[in-house]
């Protein structure tokens, strides 16, 4: 699945039911089916946020599954991560002002089997993660 979605806070609460109604057919549980949509909150948030202050672009969402693996990238063309170390770092954030919390990448690195993200200045952004159902939960992002 590929969804296309411009970068409107409205439309992180229909991201995350797509990718949810997406994964269905793997039978995940309400757990893991609550910290997939919390994870899909989180990178989408972020993309609106930090990606494209004060504007609105696009936001790509891919997914597929394999066995019981959901794999998601959210990818963005915003303004990018200069320091994606210092960004990874719980509690930082770029928005100290705005009452950010600067735990989104750490609650999809939590809530995930697999996450990584690359980022460029200027180029954007890309988070990959994926969720690995039932007991034979991996360790690797796709």
């Amino acid at each position: 699945m590929q969804l296309k979605i411009l970068s409107r806070s409205e439309n992180e609460n229909f991201a995350r039911n797509a990718v949810a109604a997406f994964v269905l057919p793997l039978n995940p549980t309400l757990s893991e089916l609550s910290d997939i949509k919390t994870a899909v909150s989180e990178a989408v948030t972020n993309c609106i946020v930090h990606a494209y202050p004060g504007t609105e672009d696009w936001i790509t969402l891919d997914c597929e599954t394999d066995a019981n693996t959901l794999h998601i990238t959210v990818s963005d063309s915003g303004k990018g991560i200069e320091d994606l170390a210092q960004a990874l770092t719980p509690f930082y954030t770029s928005l100290p002002g705005e009452e950010r919390s600067g735990m989104g990448f750490t609650i999809m690195q939590t809530f995930m089997t697999g996450f990584s993200v690359t980022s460029a200045p200027g180029k954007g952004t890309t988070v990959k993660m994926s969720k690995t159902l039932g007991a034979k939960a991996g360790t690797d992002a796709r």
